[in-house]
């Protein structure tokens, strides 16, 4: 998996995000945000996910747009991710957008190695994911989550659930004790990505806590 750094690698902050090729150029968009808008040093390594649907999927579901279904990878993909994360001196932080930032959120179930998500826009429409963050207490202490106000408002009854699953994730994360918000973005789901997955991770820099 080809990775991107970025930022300053002395620092003991080190945001993981995980992304796609659609990504890739706005990393340094991101970045920047995030430069101007905290002034917390941060090094951010950015993971270039080859198959998003079957990398970032944490178990196998049927396609619900077009005919790409899902492919369970996730494992694999966060057992890749942690083989860079073994600096004990270091908080880290896990986030993205879409798929990426559902990944991130299982992942926070899956190891305590990650001290806060930041997940924008994140898929939570998943089948049996909010299934699974009943069941499954998450193992950090702060979540950043976000939604666009039009994602919700599609004729695709799968996608169309999202806006009451995000609900759902942040009750369950605030009934579990999670330094936890839900912003809501204005426009649809392909709109200001690379800012809103900055906003998230800014958020999450200042909340979450050191060590």
């Amino acid at each position: 998996m080809e990775k991107y750094e970025f930022g300053d690698r002395m620092s003991d902050t080190a945001l993981i995000f995980p992304c796609g090729d659609a990504d890739a150029d706005s990393i340094g968009r991101v970045t920047g945000y995030i430069e101007k808008n905290t002034g917390i040093p941060f090094s951010l390594t950015a993971f270039k996910i080859e198959d998003w649907n079957r990398d970032l999927s944490p178990w196998e579901a049927p396609a619900v747009f077009g005919n790409e279904s899902f492919g369970g990878g996730a494992e694999h993909t966060l057992d890749e991710i942690l083989g860079y994360c073994t600096d004990e001196s270091k908080t880290y932080l896990v986030g993205g957008y879409s798929l990426a930032g559902l990944f991130a959120l299982w992942a926070a179930h899956k190891t305590d190695i990650f001290s806060g998500v930041a997940a924008a826009s994140p898929s939570v429409w998943f089948p049996g994911f909010t299934d699974l963050m009943r069941n499954e207490k998450i193992r950090c202490g702060a979540v950043y989550l976000s939604l666009g106000d039009r994602e919700e408002k599609t004729r695709n009854p799968v996608m169309a659930s999202v806006g009451q699953k995000i609900r759902d994730a942040y009750s369950i994360l605030n009934e579990s004790g999670i330094s936890c918000v839900l912003e809501w973005n204005e426009g649809n789901h392909f709109k200001d990505t690379d800012i809103r997955t900055a906003k998230a991770f800014v958020w999450l820099m200042s909340h979450v806590k050191k060590g």
